[in-house]
């Protein structure tokens, strides 16, 4: 595709404006707590668009989409529990980590167990961070450009990680949370005009239902290879997602910065209820391309790009590009920034330096980030190998988040849980989760993210029995943050809740 000296303007101009903006908003950062934390002083808008902008990429403009394209509205279970969880973790996770003060989640694990399970943690969310997260969002973006405007992959992928790269080594998190303001808005803008100009195509909203309605299903049968429904509602679905927007320091990161509990409250709730859209400007377009162009689109997770690719006039696709590349962009520098801020204050300060001055802390979390960079692009290209990038980043991350779960959700419900049953259920949970994979490879790969959630939590239960806590672990007391709720946000939390019921009613 050709690009018009229009197209050109604006994509150089909004990547020019956003790493302005966030290289401005960030100029202060002096402290620690400033670069990894935003100065623990986030506003709840802020919180809510950075969510959001966080974990919408071409992963799901590529991945989703193209999962749409297979198996249609059911894959927007991810969304809609993800708005449901996001209550969750207002309502329930996130006073007891801003009560705690922490940086990080493993932190709060060695104040929960001990140093060994922080140090676990970290060590296998680093790792998951840019071996799955970060190169699946660079190859997935690079994939978006290759297939819209012919891009070389491999090219693709460095322009995008050098790009974003850059002003998270400088700004660190208040750099992301800027990007991810300004990236947020055009990304959700940029989906909303694809699928109405797909409405257009087609013939209108009802044409679309009426040609679309096999495919507007999102109870599938239990037995379903991908998105069964007891996974969904009462199994293996609600571990991702409570370890990616509960326990997840890429996600979290925003909310630990929060001014206040309020604040970070009503961040995460505007997050939930921009989740309920989401489907309609992700999931929607992959369907539409199947009904227009099924014939000629060669593989799932080009449905999206090839859309694009063919309603898009001239003179929208430089705004459709900048979408794209933000969207790539804002994922991108929240994973380093979080990877960046795990290793330094996990791993660095804890392990090899615990005297680090503040400076120095910045100046490590700086050359980790760009030494992320590198890492993930070189190996963002393997990537290709495994088919759907939506489904391997979901099926790869099973092997840690049910012992992370399991170790956060008994921990905290069970106060007389020893340090050997987190570190037993975090190691044996990659062996339980691979052992399912290899004796049942045709079963959803979320049962048996359930099953070895199961397990673990009998395991944790047998090691709590015979070698309980002789004494509760006192967790820290952060006076300096405002602890204070409100009725209001119980509210927002049960209209979100109800609002999801509602649309699982509509396309069940």
């Amino acid at each position: 595709m050709e690009l018009s000296a229009l197209d050109l303007t604006v994509f150089v101009g909004f990547i020019a404006f956003v790493i302005g903006v966030s290289l401005y908003a960030s100029r202060k950062e002096e402290t620690s707590e400033d670069y990894f934390l935003a100065g623990r002083n986030l506003s709840w808008y802020l919180i809510g668009f950075s969510l959001i902008a966080s974990n919408i990429s071409t992963e799901h403009f590529v991945g989703m989409a193209g999962r749409g394209y297979d198996i249609g509205l059911a894959i927007a279970s991810y969304e809609w529990i993800a708005a449901v969880t996001l209550v969750i973790v207002a309502l329930f996770f996130l006073p007891r980590f801003l009560r705690s003060g922490i940086f990080t989640m493993p932190e709060y694990l060695e104040y929960r167990y001990n140093l060994t399970a922080r140090s676990l943690m970290a060590f296998f969310m680093m790792v998951a961070y840019v071996f799955v997260a970060l190169a699946a969002v660079l190859y997935s973006g690079a994939l978006a450009l290759k297939s819209i405007f012919d891009i070389d992959l491999v090219k693709g992928i460095w322009l995008i990680g050098v790009l974003a790269g850059a002003y998270t080594i400088y700004g660190g998190l208040k750099a992301v949370v800027w990007s991810d303001l300004i990236q947020g808005a055009t990304l959700l803008g940029g989906g909303l005009l694809v699928t109405f100009l797909g409405f257009q195509e087609i013939g209108g909203v009802g044409k679309f239902l009426n040609a679309s309605s096999d495919k507007l299903h999102t109870v599938l049968p239990w037995n379903h290879p991908e998105m069964p429904w007891v996974a969904v509602f009462i199994g293996g679905l609600w571990i991702p997602n409570i370890f990616y927007w509960g326990l997840n320091q890429f996600i979290t990161q925003r909310t630990l910065g929060a001014k206040s509990l309020l604040e970070g409250q009503k961040g995460i709730l505007l997050a939930a209820c921009m989740k309920l859209l989401i489907p309609f400007i992700v999931v929607f377009p992959g369907i539409m391309a199947l009904q227009l162009y099924g014939d000629s689109i060669p593989e799932a997770d080009q449905a999206y790009p090839y859309m694009i690719k063919n309603i898009l006039p001239t003179g929208l696709r430089g705004i459709m590009f900048a979408a794209l590349f933000g969207a790539v962009m804002s994922s991108l520098d929240s994973m380093l920034n979080s990877a960046s801020t795990i290793f330094t204050i996990d791993l660095y300060k804890r392990h090899l330096n615990r005297e680090a001055s503040s400076h120095k802390l910045v100046t490590t979390g700086r050359i980790a980030t760009a030494a992320f960079v590198v890492i993930g692009c070189l190996w963002a290209p393997t990537i290709a190998r495994f088919g759907s990038v939506f489904k391997y980043i979901q099926m790869i991350w099973g092997f840690i988040s049910p012992g992370i779960v399991a170790a956060f959700l008994f921990g905290m419900l069970v106060p007389m849980a020893p340090p050997a049953a987190a570190i037993g259920a975090m190691l044996l949970g990659i062996a339980v989760y691979g052992l399912c994979l290899w004796l049942m490879p045709n079963v959803a790969f979320l049962h048996h993210m359930f099953i070895t959630f199961c397990v673990l939590v009998l395991y944790m239960t047998i090691v709590t029995i015979v070698k309980p806590l002789k004494e509760r672990k006192k967790l820290p007391i952060n006076n300096d943050i405002d602890l204070r709720s409100s009725r209001t946000i119980k509210i927002w939390g049960a209209i979100v809740v109800a609002a999801t019921a509602t649309l699982y009613i509509i396309f069940r």
